[in-house]
């Protein structure tokens, strides 16, 4: 595919990076629905779309302005991402009450980071575990320097300081933080009864049949997964992939039941909040459980975060995060960024900044992270980075200098994950501690078919893929599928070579790579994912997706 030349240049203060696309209108045509629906499972279509003058106002053709959820054309359908994040998008980031807030000064933390404030975090937050309802535990502006590892397992439960330039929590521990985070906020959710299906799934649907007297009930708390099966492997061409999970069941969607109703004799089909973006089927095991456990309602809002140490310390270790949020259902992250410790040497954090972990309906808001130390092999330098978890938003947040910037990471069962104006730039992988010059890397999917993730009114200044990776990551295999890129611009690239199908409408940028070749990345990955507009951001309307998206829900 021929160059994409760029419009937008971008300066070195992340707090500019993020561009703003105008709305405008017009309207095409729609085809019949399940035609569409018909010709995308099968495969059969696949190539580009012209959008006409690049000059004038466009809409996509798979996003009329008579657009309403399961509309479909021969080219596929685009999913209705309007249930991301905190409370599923229907509800703002709640603005804290600091007058009854529990204060960290109160409890002997000192501002100024020049001793330990563990043991007073930790007294704070003992403290708010006695009290009833919610509660917010204030860290006024200053330094906190925190050589212990915490961890939050109260929900209702809200850190809040006085701004990401004013507050700063400064991470200090290393040893024993493999695989771990500096600050978690710790959910336990798990099975407490299950049922399996008793038929497949169709794809969009709201409801799932099982047997009558399932046990479930309106208000439950629900996972639906699949096993990973030798089938469902070869479905996808993974036979020799894919192997970390193979013969393990895999929760893949995380949902609320709304309804039960009585299906045919015998029967019953629970109604679901939000639809299934890919099938389920018995073949595979397909089952329902019913789960408790998460932590809801939590948040960080308002600080600096930091861990860099040493850089020979920094490289001893794998994949520790600043903050983690695992088992969280309904939180939020808001007003935060990195910031150079005392002997950063110009980095911000050792290795990986956010994590999000086997979560559902959670907002990161106002984020900007950046500078790596460690940003090589074996999972680290990500900055944003999400595992199985569901509806998840990334609004106007930056990462820069990571090694994979906006990543989805390991295991099956993440789905409907936005990135909303956002900018990735300057990710690098580094193939030692010793390696001064590095190699390029990008923002993407990692891991284990990530389904219906939407890129969305975003820029790049270097790149985002969705590829099939093969053996890297233990067999990674194809990593992404339904998912969509709307309104990219920026110096960068894009790369989409998706299972199935992946959509990629209105960019600008220096090149957009979807031809599909018997080699590494596009491999079984045919037909070729949709285009339209290319070099032609600049016109699409509506210039979200996801907001434009959510507004419709709203007036329904």
């Amino acid at each position: 595919m021929a160059p994409r030349s760029s419009t937008t240049m971008h300066g070195n203060d992340l707090s500019a990076l993020l561009l703003m696309v105008g709305l405008g209108g017009s309207i095409v045509g729609c085809t019949d629905p399940e035609a569409g629906r018909k010709a995308q499972h099968n495969g059969e279509t696949g190539g580009v779309v012209d959008s006409g003058d690049g000059d004038a106002p466009w809409r996509s053709s798979l996003y009329p302005d008579d657009w309403v959820p399961g509309y479909a054309t021969a080219d596929g359908q685009l999913r209705d991402f309007s249930t991301a994040g905190y409370r599923a998008g229907d509800a703002a980031i709640p603005v804290s009450d600091l007058s009854h807030a529990l204060s960290i000064l109160d409890h002997g933390a000192d501002p100024t980071g020049e001793s330990d404030s563990t043991p007073a975090l930790q007294a704070v937050l003992d403290a708010a575990a006695e009290r009833d309802g919610p509660v917010v535990v204030h860290l006024p502006t200053g330094r906190y320097r925190i050589d212990g590892v915490v961890v939050i397992d109260r929900s209702e439960l809200v850190v809040q300081g006085d701004g990401s330039t004013l507050t700063e929590l400064w991470f200090t521990a290393s040893e024993g933080l493999d695989y771990s985070a500096n600050l978690t906020f710790r959910g336990a959710p798990a099975a407490e009864h299950t049922a399996p299906l008793v038929a497949d799934t169709e794809l969009e649907t709201d409801r799932v049949v099982v047997a009558a007297g399932s046990g479930f009930a309106v208000g439950d708390e629900v996972w639906l997964g699949i096993t990973i099966t030798d089938d469902f492997a070869a479905e996808h061409q993974m036979e020799d992939y894919w192997a970390f999970s193979r013969g393990q069941w895999r929760p893949f969607f995380r949902r609320t039941v709304i309804d039960v109703v009585s299906a045919e004799e015998d029967q019953e089909a629970l109604v679901l909040d939000v639809t299934l973006p890919y099938p389920l089927t018995m073949r595979d095991d397909a089952r329902i459980e019913r789960i408790d456990g998460y932590l809801e309602e939590v948040g960080l809002v308002g600080v600096g975060l930091a861990n860099a140490t040493d850089w020979e310390e920094a490289w001893a270790h794998d994949q520790i995060h600043a903050v983690a949020f695992d088992g969280v259902r309904d939180g939020f992250v808001q007003d935060v960024r990195s910031f150079e410790p005392p002997d950063g040497n110009g980095h911000h954090l050792q290795s990986s900044g956010l994590l999000i972990r086997n979560s559902r309906r959670f907002t990161v808001a106002d984020a900007h992270l950046a500078h790596s130390q460690n940003r090589g092999e074996g999972g680290n330098g990500y900055l944003f980075e999400v595992r199985v978890s569901n509806a998840v938003l990334v609004r106007d947040s930056t990462a820069q200098a990571g090694r994979h910037n906006f990543i989805q990471n390991w295991d099956f069962g993440t789905s409907d994950l936005v990135f909303l104006r956002t900018h990735s730039e300057g990710a690098e992988a580094f193939s030692s501690r010793s390696d001064s010059r590095g190699s390029a890397a990008c923002s993407e999917t990692h891991h284990a078919l990530a389904i219906a993730v939407l890129v969305d009114q975003s820029t790049v200044s270097d790149c985002w893929k969705m590829v099939n990776r093969l053996s890297w990551s233990s067999g990674a295999g194809h990593t992404a599928t339904e998912s969509v890129f709307w309104n990219l611009q920026g110096t960068g690239t894009l790369t989409s070579h998706q299972f199935g199908r992946g959509y990629i409408v209105g960019t600008d940028l220096t090149d957009v790579a979807t031809e599909v070749l018997d080699v590494y990345e596009s491999i079984w990955t045919a037909p070729e994912d949709f285009t339209e507009g290319l070099g032609q951001a600049a016109t699409l309307e509506p210039a979200s997706l996801y907001e434009d998206q959510r507004a419709r829900r709203a007036a329904r």
